[in-house]
């Protein structure tokens, strides 16, 4: 919660000193804020179009900039690694048990409430643009031009399907949390694996882990083109399909973190089989980030 606020005021402060002078000219912070500001405007809007941009770009480009920061934040040495905790008598390692500062994203709590919120925006847009009747006729409505029997097994076949999709939409903002968090967990356990499994480079090996987190808490979403912009239920479901296949491909980083404390631990217990297990976890880390990047060229095409 105090990284959190940290981060905002932060936030808010280097934009009102950016913005302070206005220039028509922009340069140093002034031209990074409008750098940033307009290509995610850009970006939004090629993908839900101009009027719904208009709408909705205060909260995206907030979401955006608060959850990349605070993910930045949680890679400062010394989050979540100093605090309160207790000494493991088999490793002889210190195992925080309650840390000083804690990443945002860390905690299943702040990611439950910005699902939420997004999850209620989403129904009050979606209904602002179709109206009640458009809302449920995208839902259960028949797809695509049929006539005779076969338009009544469609009627039937997509009311049944509508329902499911019920279900789908009220557990968006579960699936949305726990994405979220499982990333930003899955990183933690990875640095956390790599700083204590050869106590000697602790300090060397984590580092092109920090990298990797660093593109992660970075990673945008993939641009695709939709051919429907006056309907937003569609717009919106290809920009959130488009954030679940980011945050599920990176949600593959738990077995990643799990993989590495097992090997951590097994090292712990057999320190005489340290370099066999090392390149045993070594493969079983490659595979399953090969399986990911195989994944995500497979889906657009």
């Amino acid at each position: 919660m105090l990284l959190t606020w940290v981060v905002a005021a932060g936030i808010i402060v280097f934009a009102q000193l950016a913005t302070r002078k206005i220039k028509p000219v922009p340069g140093g912070a002034q031209n990074f804020w409008e750098w940033m500001v307009e290509s995610l405007y850009n970006f939004l809007e090629s993908i839900i179009g101009r009027e719904l941009v208009q709408k909705t770009f205060w909260f995206f480009a907030t979401i955006f900039i608060f959850i990349l920061f605070v993910n930045w934040f949680g890679l400062i040495p010394g989050v979540g690694t100093i605090g309160w905790g207790h000494h493991d008598p088999t490793t002889g390692v210190f195992h925080i048990d309650q840390p000083l500062l804690r990443g945002g994203n860390a905690d299943l709590n702040m990611t439950s409430a910005m699902a939420l919120i997004f999850f209620v925006l989403w129904f009050i847009w979606a209904i602002q643009a179709n109206g009640v009747g458009g809302f449920l006729l995208h839902i259960f409505g028949p797809k695509g031009e049929t006539s005779g029997l076969l338009k009544i097994m469609m009627i039937v076949i997509f009311f049944m399907v509508g329902w499911l999709e019920i279900v789908s939409i009220l557990f968006r903002p579960i699936s949305l949390s726990f994405r979220l968090f499982g990333n930003v967990y899955a990183g933690e356990s990875i640095l956390e694996a790599m700083s204590t499994m050869v106590p000697a480079l602790s300090w060397l090996i984590p580092i092109p882990f920090y990298f990797m987190e660093i593109l992660v808490g970075a990673a945008t979403i993939v641009r695709e083109k939709t051919k429907q912009e006056n309907m937003i239920l569609p717009l919106l479901a290809e920009m959130s399909g488009s954030i679940h296949v980011g945050l599920a491909a990176m949600g593959a980083g738990i077995g990643v973190g799990l993989t590495g404390l097992g090997a951590a631990s097994a090292v712990g217990r057999n320190p005489g089989a340290a370099t066999p297990i090392l390149v045993q976890a070594i493969l079983a880390i490659a595979f399953t980030e090969a399986i990911v990047f195989y994944a995500l060229y497979l889906l657009p095409h």
